[in-house]
């Protein structure tokens, strides 16, 4: 046998007290299709990254076909024939699906002038391959801006294949294709790999892991723990490997009184672009947690609670109140609540002190005119105390303190409106262990004041130790819903996987 197309020996990767991967073994044949498969934050994009140079290492060592490598970053991987398509899409939305296909690696006149004849052409060529599929207005002229999303994932698709790379690495390519659109992708996929094109795929839909899979590799908590031929394996021995022997209720659960049955929130076939019609009941002093693989309309359904995103069709009622979410400030009087994890992006304001940030809800929700520090700093100093928000004083800079401090101080900012609903779309991102067990306890105390919580979190080990019951979600419906005994990784991921 050849060279290894590549080979990861003991790859690690960590961000100061964060390790993202630790022991990342992995070896890719010229030729076949790998799957690489793990659990939100197992480490297995990390490992992708690291592959095609987005990262560097902490340690461990690299090879390429056969050649131990040290990348200088993702232009060296790409002159070495390494080819990704990546799970957060990079296109230029203004420009042309043709300069965004060949960007970097346009056709040039003998003048050095962009050929734009040429380029035309090749992307025309590479559209092809989608034929029909690729829908009504994909063509080489089309402004990105203007595409569907599985469109504008097909035009990164091409991007990839442009290039005639010798490795390929695929992070959820199919996620949000049709299965015309995979059919297609596969009988390309397989006729690359039939010119000894080694490819990794990671996807959580277990009939592709069988359709198009050589071998799978599982990776848990940062570490490879094991490859395995797919002809000789199955659905139940690739979901134990990735839970491994943390199966049957093993997580400890944290224990709170039983919900009230008095309902905080009902929706009643809620419909929106990215949700099916759902009808969801949820109790004061309960905690429902949003599971299911990465992108499924978890996020979608906060959002379009809190008025950030529109609704087709359906009701919603607050505590007994009819409730229409047209924006977020509607929701805020309504008594919803919304925190997020991305607190860079839709959380802090940076540049301004922690006071500021702590009050901007309270303000907006009662519209006061007239700021009184005084009869604020009251207000604040037992949600402070809750929270064990540490800050040299409140007139700080927010982004003087610690990033699990900031998530504090938004989390303070809600709590200052006393929600009847509180919303999180994965609150603890990025956050230390004690912050996140200090939000835990925040959480039992808010269930006890008869607060009702919608928990949607990417760490499946949150979910259960948090959640009351946990709706799994695909492609923006409910699939099923687990609750008592059966709230184990193991069914979650049972769960999420059939339902993928």
């Amino acid at each position: 046998m050849g060279a290894l197309a590549v080979e990861a020996i003991g790859l690690s990767k960590t961000y100061g007290a964060v390790t993202a991967l630790r022991e990342g073994h992995f070896q890719l044949r010229p030729g076949e299709v790998h799957i690489l498969l793990g659990s939100n934050g197992s480490g297995k994009s990390t490992l992708c990254k690291l592959i095609a140079g987005s990262i560097r290492p902490s340690s461990g060592e690299l090879s390429l076909f056969g050649t131990p490598t040290n990348l200088s970053g993702p232009n060296d991987a790409r002159a070495r024939g390494i080819g990704v398509f990546y799970q957060e899409l990079s296109l230029s939305p203004h420009l042309s699906v043709a300069e965004n296909i060949l960007l970097g690696a346009e056709p040039l006149t003998r003048w050095g002038t962009v050929d734009r004849s040429a380029l035309r052409h090749r992307a025309r060529d590479l559209i092809a391959l989608f034929g029909s599929a690729a829908g009504p207005g994909l063509t080489p002229d089309a402004p990105v801006s203007r595409l569907s999303f599985d469109q504008k994932q097909i035009v990164e698709i091409l991007k990839v294949f442009s290039s005639n790379p010798r490795v390929i690495i695929l992070d959820e390519a199919t996620s949000s294709l049709d299965r015309t659109q995979v059919t297609i992708l596969f009988e390309r996929l397989r006729a690359l790999k039939a010119q000894g094109v080694a490819i990794i795929l990671i996807t959580h839909r277990m009939e592709e892991i069988f359709e198009i899979g050589d071998r799978v590799t599982i990776v848990r908590d940062g570490l490879s723990v094991a490859t395995l031929e797919i002809a000789a394996t199955d659905k139940n021995e690739i979901v134990h490997h990735m839970v491994g022997a943390r199966i049957e209720g093993s997580i400890q659960r944290r224990l709170r009184p039983e919900p009230s049955l008095e309902t905080a929130l009902t929706l009643d076939g809620l419909q929106g672009p990215a949700l099916a019609p759902l009808s969801v009941t949820l109790r004061r002093g309960e905690i429902l947690g949003l599971g299911g693989l990465h992108g499924q309309g978890q996020s979608d359904l906060l959002l379009t609670l809190f008025g950030a995103q529109g609704t087709q069709a359906g009701r919603i009622t607050i505590a007994g109140q009819r409730f229409r979410p047209t924006s977020p400030r509607a929701a805020l009087k309504a008594g919803i609540a919304y925190i997020s994890g991305d607190r860079r992006r839709v959380g802090v304001f940076a540049g301004r002190p922690v006071f500021e940030n702590l009050t901007l809800s309270i303000l907006l929700k009662t519209g006061a005119r007239r700021v009184r520090p005084g009869l604020l700093r009251t207000l604040l100093e037992p949600i402070l105390n809750r929270l064990k928000l540490k800050a040299p004083s409140l007139a700080v800079p927010i982004q003087s303190l610690s990033g699990g401090n900031q998530q504090k101080a938004v989390i303070g900012r809600w709590l200052t409106t006393k929600p009847k609903v509180l919303l999180l779309d994965d609150p603890t991102k990025g956050i230390d262990i004690q912050s996140k067990n200090d939000l835990y306890a925040m959480l039992d105390s808010l269930c006890a004041e008869g607060v009702g919580i919608i928990l949607y979190s990417s760490e499946d080990s949150e979910l259960l130790g948090n959640a009351d019951r946990v709706l799994v979600f695909n492609s923006g419906q409910v699939t099923e819903e687990l609750s008592g005994a059966r709230l184990t990784e193991f069914d979650l991921y049972q769960a999420a996987l059939k339902a993928a």
